[in-house]
This record gives C-alpha cells, structure tokens and sequence, in this order.
C-alpha cells in the first residue's frame, strides 16, 4: 500500500517538524514519524468501512421506509439494487476488515455516524447513482464499476468528509491521496468469489520498506550538519538564510540517498525528489533543487564519492 515516494514525504514532514521545533531527541521524532505512517493505515480502514456503513444505512432506511404510517407503494417495493451491490455486501462479510476494525477500536461512524448520512444523502443527488437505479438487477461487474465510480466521483472529493479527517488528525490530509488510490485498488480486486477471504493489503509492502523509512531518517538526521554544507558555494544567487526549510530537508535527504543507499540510482533519487518539491514547496523549489542535485551529483561521480551497486544506478 504504501509507496517508497510517500514515505519520503513523511520523513521529508518529520525533518521540516525537527528543525521549526528545534528537537534533537531523535529516538522520540523517529516513534513519531513511524506512529504517524501507522496512522495512515487506520485512516485506510476507516474510509474502507466507510462503505460498508453508507450501505447498512441504506439499508436501515429502506427497512424504516416499509414501516411508515402512510407508507407509498415505493416505499413498500422499494428498489434494492443498492444494499444488494455485491462488493458492498462482500465488504461487509469480510472477516478481517470486522476484527481488525474491533481490535483498533475505530469506532468512528458509531460516533460520527452523521457523516455517513451527509455521505448517502450525496449518493442518492448524484447522477451515477440515479443511472444505476434505473434497473433492479445487476452484473458483479456493473456493480463494481458503479462502487468505484461514487468512491472517486463523490466520496473521496466530498469537501465534509475532507474536513472531518484534518479536524480529526491533522496528518491524514496528506495522506488522503495515498490512501484513497489504496482503497480504489482493493476494490478492482475484489472478485465474486472472494466471499470473507478477501485479503486487505498491508501497509508496508515488505520489510525493507520499512527499514528504509527509519535508515533514510536516522541518516539524514545524523549527516545534516554534514550535508548542509554541500549546499555552500553551490547557490551563488542564494543567501543560505533564503533558502526554504523544506527544500534544505529535500536536499539533505537526497544527498543521503546519494551516499548512503548504494542501491538507489541517482536519476530515482532527483526525480523522487524533484516530484517531491512540486508537490509541498514553493513553484520554484524544483528548478532551483534540480540545479543543486545535478552539480552535487556529478561531483560525488568525478570524485568518486557515489559507490551505486550495481548497472544503471550511476
């Protein structure tokens, strides 16, 4: 689920946080900075159970529609192409999203569950949803289309929900993006057969991702006098004082890429960080951190200071 590019970011976040805090209690920062990447997964669960309330709500309201003194005779017959969708109801037999979700304890939508309301009140007004309800019947394929259709059309956009997850943890807005790309991915998977087997993914893709979120800081953490140094001389148009916190955290990572991770080529690196600063500093970080890293790059190469393993990583 989570990408090598995202967990730059969290680093790069963790070392701006480092240097406007004035903290030097590495052990403590690191703690912080892998509790903040575990919190990325719980907001993934969160918004995966999110459907699976949307539908139980549907449901509840279709049941209470029946009950109504002056019940219509849609209300009786109601169409339930909805609550039948067949990847909402694999959703909500899945055994390890309902463990999990007890185990964490993230029982937001108990005490939230205003917010599926907003949400199932803004499928219903949409037009994918209303195409979808012309008939009563359905293909596992159309309803899958269908679910990530409202997932990107509606859910992920909606400007109440993306509200209530930076009120409820600051950090989860920039996780959001990752996060819902997780979501629309685990549903192109989902298959009819998979019933409650159906497998959620895990956070890290393997252990060495892992280890290289807590190698990537520890090192730039450790080197940062050493690599800020290489940042002199190099921008004569720059006072050191002008250059943006962040882009001194960007630099500083990829220079430690450079000479700390001899399996990472150095094109990876600038570009990973290139994309970085595009997307979290000022419109002309990228052009002045691109200037800076081909120098130091082809430097390091003439003096024989990068030592990539491997072809191609030069």
């Amino acid at each position: 689920m989570l990408t090598r590019r995202h967990i730059r970011v969290k680093v790069m976040q963790s070392l701006y946080s480092m240097e406007q805090t004035q903290s030097d209690d590495l052990i403590k920062e690191e703690k912080f900075l892998l509790f903040s990447i575990d919190q990325m997964y719980d907001l993934f669960l969160i918004n995966l159970q999110l459907l699976v309330e949307i539908r139980k709500h549907a449901e509840d309201f279709l049941s209470k529609s029946k009950k109504k003194y002056l019940a219509t005779s849609e209300d009786k017959n109601p169409n339930t192409k909805f609550v039948n969708n067949e990847v909402l109801l694999l959703l909500n037999k899945n055994e390890e999203l309902k463990t999990i979700m007890e185990k964490k304890k993230l029982n937001c939508w108990e005490l939230d569950s205003e917010y599926v309301v907003i949400l199932w009140e803004a499928i219903k007004e949409s037009d994918i949803y209303k195409e979808y309800m012309r008939t009563t019947l359905s293909s596992f394929k159309e309803d899958k289309d269908f679910l990530l259709a409202i997932f990107k059309e509606v859910i992920a956009p909606n400007e109440k929900l993306f509200d209530y997850y930076e009120d409820k943890r600051l950090t989860w807005v920039d996780d959001l993006p990752l996060v819902n790309t997780a979501i629309l991915k685990t549903l192109r998977k989902i298959k009819p057969t998979h019933t409650e087997s159906l497998s959620l993914p895990d956070l890290y893709k393997d252990h060495d991702d892992r280890r290289f979120a807590i190698d990537i800081f520890r090192k730039t953490c450790l080197n940062g006098g050493e690599f800020g140094k290489e940042i002199d001389g190099r921008t004569p148009n720059w006072d050191k004082d002008r250059i943006a916190e962040l882009d001194k955290a960007i630099i500083n990572m990829a220079i430690c890429e450079f000479v700390k991770f001899p399996s990472i080529p150095v094109k990876v690196t600038i570009n990973e960080y290139l994309e970085i600063a595009k997307e979290y500093s000022t419109p002309k970080s990228s052009i002045f951190i691109n200037g800076i890293l081909d120098k130091i790059s082809k430097e390091y190469q003439e003096n024989g200071k990068l030592q990539k393993v491997g072809r191609g990583l030069m």
